[in-house]
């Protein structure tokens, strides 16, 4: 039907004004991690989510009759062999090292995997920050200064956390960065399984036979890594009590960011 004047003519030309979109709460978490480690003068580096097992595991110091496997519930390809979906951004540390001379400070943030059930605090699919600096008389008190350091950019001067001690194949000694959990404010909740404590940044130094398999000398380089569940960070950041909702698509969750 044809506008009776031009009033109506004009109005009809104008169409529906467009929604501005915004970045998803995990992008902007993203972004701003990179932001505070390039800050600190780490490069970014990347690789492959269907990853071989000899550098999701075996590189990093856990073979096949060791233990550890059972802490990585491990999504396994039939074709080709011996591949899997990466259960941690740690193998990009292995090719990195095998092509770059040290010293180096590096992020590799990426997508993984890991064949386990869902609940608050843990997803099949996940996005994490790993970090590695390798140099000489690089020490302990290195690796807590970083930490603390992005800890407060990210969180704020008065963030509480605390350190323990923890197991790692690939890190001796390995230490846990646990951090008082902003949602239930340290009272105890189902994300923080009740403990008031949420694990935050499992790190340490890097392994000296972790060095070995990419041509380094321990005597001479070391290191430390960690490596951080960019979903949990953001948890903690915007107080989101189940990480699932970050993957639920869910409109009136994802306009409140």
């Amino acid at each position: 039907m044809l506008p009776k004047n031009k009033k109506q003519a004009g109005a009809a030309t104008l169409g529906k004004k467009i929604e501005k979109g915004h970045l998803h709460p995990l992008t902007s978490i993203h972004k701003e991690i990179i932001e505070i480690f390039a800050s600190l003068d780490f490069e970014i580096a990347e690789g492959p989510e269907m990853e071989t097992e000899y550098y999701n595991f075996d590189a990093l110091n856990i073979p096949g009759d060791h233990p550890a496997r059972d802490m990585w519930d491990t999504f396994w390809i039939k074709e080709p062999k011996n591949f899997v979906l990466r259960t941690h951004t740690s193998p990009v540390q292995v090719r990195y090292m095998e092509k770059h001379k040290p010293p180096f400070r590096i992020i590799a943030p990426g997508r993984c995997y890991r064949y386990e059930a869902t609940d608050a605090s843990h997803e099949t699919t996940f996005n994490q920050v790993e970090g590695l600096m390798i140099g000489k008389n690089i020490t302990l008190a290195n690796l807590k200064g970083f930490l603390t350091l992005f800890m407060k950019k990210l969180y704020g001067e008065d963030v509480k956390f605390r350190w323990q001690p923890s197991f790692f194949p690939f890190v001796e000694p390995g230490l846990e960065l646990l951090m008082s959990c902003t949602i239930c404010k340290g009272k105890g909740c189902p994300v923080c399984k009740e403990t008031g404590w949420i694990e935050i940044i499992p790190c340490g130094m890097v392994h000296p036979q972790v060095l070995k398999n990419v041509n380094l000398d321990p005597q001479e380089w070391q290191g430390f890594a960690f490596g951080m569940g960019l979903d949990r960070i953001a948890m903690m950041k915007y107080k989101i009590d189940d990480i699932r909702l970050f993957y639920s698509s869910d409109l009136r969750f994802l306009k409140q960011f």
